[in-house]
């Protein structure tokens, strides 16, 4: 169909990929451990709006020119780790003792869900290694000869996207059940808060210097 092949082989390499820890892993817990189990939802579903852009991008070719351009992946990389960076330190200022329910695990500000929906956005756009990726996994399961490429292209990436959010909603669940059922200390719960934020940092700097 559309020139599709090795569709299980597609399906079962695209969970593994989604299982890899990377920063929009991190964004996921962080939301569901804070806010509860919804934060950690509206979390993934930004993500997963932010891998259809790549896949649409990607299906169109602006994929291609962005791998063309090593100036304007420069610029698309940099904005990326800044962003990550930028969530970063937001975590470390955060102050001991900050408004949270009796059941969160992370000591955060609530955030709405229409922002927490951006940041996850922001976090898959803005890293340009996922446009990359998606140009470079996906046509490995198009025959050459199949007339309609940027179909078949949009059907794996709805297909990958897909299998994407029910490991992230996975993710959201698992982890506002278990940060309900753990009372960390004040204490305990700011470093953990501060490593996380250091995470996000260092996952920002390398982002920018690869």
């Amino acid at each position: 169909m559309l020139g599709i092949h090795d569709l299980a082989l597609f399906i079962v390499s695209g969970l593994l990929l989604n299982m890899m820890p990377g920063p929009d892993t991190l964004l996921i817990m962080l939301r569901s451990g804070s806010q509860g189990w919804r934060a950690g939802s509206m979390a993934a579903l930004g993500i997963g709006t932010g891998t259809m852009v790549h896949v649409l991008a990607a299906a169109l070719g602006l994929s291609a020119l962005l791998s063309a351009s090593a100036e304007l992946f420069a610029v698309i990389k940099l904005m990326g780790a800044l962003y990550l960076v930028y969530l970063g330190i937001s975590l470390l200022r955060q102050r001991p003792g900050a408004a949270a329910t009796v059941n969160e695990t992370v000591a955060l500000p609530r955030l709405s869900y229409g922002r927490i929906f951006r940041q996850g956005l922001l976090t898959n756009v803005l890293n340009p290694k996922v446009a990359l990726f998606f140009l470079a996994f996906v046509p490995q399961f198009i025959d050459p000869a199949a007339p309609q490429k940027a179909l078949a292209f949009i059907v794996l990436g709805c297909i990958f996207n897909f299998n994407g959010m029910i490991w992230c909603h996975l993710l959201a669940f698992s982890t506002a059940f278990a940060s309900s059922k753990v009372r960390l200390p004040a204490r305990v719960a700011t470093w953990l808060n501060r490593v996380m934020g250091g995470l996000f940092v260092g996952l920002g700097i390398k982002l920018a210097v690869e």
